[in-house]
């Protein structure tokens, strides 16, 4: 059966049994059984399940592995990180967060000024807080006031003018001097999708002669003891570990460089973001090299010998990876709508009381007698009679009834001799099988909840919540209910993606999208006016599970106010139409006005479906 790469991307998070998808926690409850008494609250649309003990593993995992290889290297400095709030500034991401962080003093990091007030309100004290992306004095003026506040907080200059700033502010101000670090352009750069955020050309940090020009700056202004960090990134998504380890080495030799030259109070490595995540389902495809543990060895190991080699005292090491944090505790559900090719269901056959035309007749006795041993023979039989049958209904001798009659035979054939075939498939079947594509309409928006996908073609795991004991035989394409034809995840030939041929009259069938958790919620956007999906918190424990915080998708009316609508006046100028319309009773008037009311109460998702 298949896994869907479970294995792969899956990190011991999720297991399959009873062809079901269970969490590998505790309990281990049905992700179906979890969505399904969500929905139970009329809760329709697409729903983000939050698991916040999968957080809780990152963070540990993160500085369990630095702590041991400190440790094992004899390495003197700390290590220290910080999560960066442009990856999901949802609340109950970041209570989560907060609550799980603080015994190993995990931090915040900000790129703006709204972040920046998030992190000082919900930082704990002695937790550090970085800043970095560009800044105006405000911004920085706040920096200033979180450190009177008593926050450990740097802030992190991306150019001269920044420090410019800082210097002013210092000097206008008796507020006490927040740290000071220094982003530094490397020459090295990452590697995938975000490798463009390092090297030479990147957007942010100083180079060489920029940094002597800082220290002299910082010097002259007696700022110097409040410079304690240089920070440097080299990308988001860091699928392969040499690049980091070249810009190890470039920037733990400015780190020594500076501290030689007279910067006593630099005392902090910042590696920034990037530990990777996977997102592939397929061994073919997978994108990361390294594990954890090969990552922080080499960070710790590497920084060792370059200031051993020095004499340099070993710097603290800070990291600022979010996505490995948060990406794997979000899960996307969403129920399929539609098959596009219900039609050709069995029960939509409507045969002659006589006269159908001979190859209808043997069709029949194709699909009725199909069995493994005589399906490769039925099935090329059947591909050769549709042909025929298709010419003769251009020609006139045959009629739409048997045409469609035709078309429903050849397609049940089909999907039972790829049944039958499913364990010794031919280049033949495999072909057909993808030729065959069938489309799943889902009740979500791709814009909206998978926005890197629309954007940067970045896969995500994708797979069904039940019938995973079951053969799945179609090439499945998802098309979304935007009315954008970029609203489809496409069928891959080198990344196939198989779901199982259901009826939806009997029973409703869900999709789950893994991995979503990292920038998809925070960058989605509201095309279509489709928003932020249905949401739920599950708490895990030994003996069953509890959902939490249900925090439903915005209502029709509230969408409009957030553009900046009246929806008051929406629903006023709603009842005059309604009132001046000549062609309803005024008893239908009042039942169509509370249909339109509870329809804009409702959000905007399809709901089409009972189940």
């Amino acid at each position: 059966m298949n896994n869907y790469g479970i294995d792969i991307w899956g990190d011991d998070n999720f297991f399959i049994n009873d062809g079901e998808v269970k969490l590998n926690y505790k309990s281990a409850p049905s992700i179906l059984e979890i969505t399904k008494k969500i929905r139970q609250d009329d809760v329709k649309g697409p729903l983000i399940l939050r698991f916040p003990h999968l957080i809780k593993k990152q963070i540990d995992l993160l500085f369990n592995h630095f702590d041991r290889a400190i440790k094992e290297n004899n390495y003197s400095g700390s290590f220290n990180a910080v999560f960066p709030l442009k990856v999901n500034q949802f609340p109950e991401v970041l209570k989560t967060i907060t609550h799980y962080g603080e015994k190993n003093n995990y931090g915040l990091e900000a790129g703006s000024k709204a972040e920046l007030l998030l992190a000082i309100a919900s930082t704990p004290l002695g937790s550090p807080i970085t800043v970095n992306g560009f800044k105006d004095k405000e911004m920085i003026t706040l920096g200033f006031i979180a450190s009177q506040m008593g926050h450990n907080i740097t802030l992190i200059i991306e150019g001269i003018g920044e420090l410019e700033s800082i210097i002013e502010v210092a000097n206008e101000s008796t507020l006490k001097k927040p740290n000071i670090g220094i982003r530094v352009r490397l020459h090295s750069v990452g590697s995938g999708t975000w490798a463009k955020s390092g090297g030479m050309n990147s957007k942010f940090g100083l180079s060489a002669t920029e940094i002597l020009e800082a220290m002299k700056l910082l010097e002259l202004h007696h700022l110097i003891e409040q410079f304690n960090m240089i920070h440097f990134h080299i990308g988001s998504q860091m699928e392969d570990i040499f690049p980091l380890k070249k810009a190890i080495r470039e920037a733990g030799n400015i780190y020594a460089e500076l501290k030689m030259m007279g910067a006593k109070n630099l005392n902090s490595i910042n590696i920034g973001g990037g530990l990777a995540v996977e997102y592939e389902q397929h061994h073919s495809q997978r994108l990361k090299t390294y594990s954890l543990e090969e990552f922080s060895n080499d960070v710790v190991f590497l920084l060792r010998e370059i200031m051993n080699s020095k004499d340099v005292p070993h710097p603290n090491i800070y990291t600022e990876s979010g996505r490995f944090i948060v990406a794997s505790h979000s899960v996307l559900i969403t129920p399929v709508l539609e098959l596009f090719s219900q039609d050709h269901q069995e029960k939509l056959l409507k045969f002659k009381e006589s006269d159908n035309p001979p190859l209808i007749v043997e069709l029949q006795e194709l699909n009725r007698l199909i069995d493994s041993k005589n399906y490769n023979e039925f099935l090329h039989d059947a591909l050769d009679h549709i042909e025929s049958l298709l010419t003769l209904f251009d020609l006139g001798y045959i009629d739409l009834q048997d045409r469609s009659n035709a078309e429903i035979l050849v397609h049940q054939i089909i999907k039972k001799a790829l049944y039958l075939s499913h364990t010794s498939k031919t280049p033949e079947f495999e072909k057909l099988q993808t030729h065959l594509q069938e489309k799943y309409l889902i009740n979500a928006s791709i814009f909206q909840s998978l926005p890197d996908y629309w954007g940067l073609k970045q896969n995500f795991p994708v797979m069904p919540l039940q019938r995973l004991d079951q053969n799945a035989i179609r090439s499945a394409s998802l098309w979304d209910i935007t009315c954008d034809s970029d609203g489809e995840i496409t069928f891959a030939d080198q990344a196939p993606l198989h779901l199982h041929d259901i009826n939806l009259d009997e029973e409703e069938y869900f999709l789950a999208f893994f991995n979503v958790g990292a920038y998809q919620e925070t960058l989605g956007m509201n095309h279509n006016l489709f928003t932020h999906p249905n949401e739920a918190i599950i708490n895990i424990d030994e003996s069953s599970y509890e959902v939490t915080n249900i925090i439903k998708s915005k209502n029709i009316l509230t969408i409009l106010d957030d553009l900046g609508f009246d929806s008051e006046n929406i629903l006023i100028q709603l009842n005059k139409r309604l009132e001046s319309s000549t062609f309803i009773t005024k008893e239908e008037k009042n039942d169509t006005l509370q249909k339109l009311e509870l329809f804009l109460n409702q959000n905007g998702y399809l709901r089409t479906t009972a189940y």
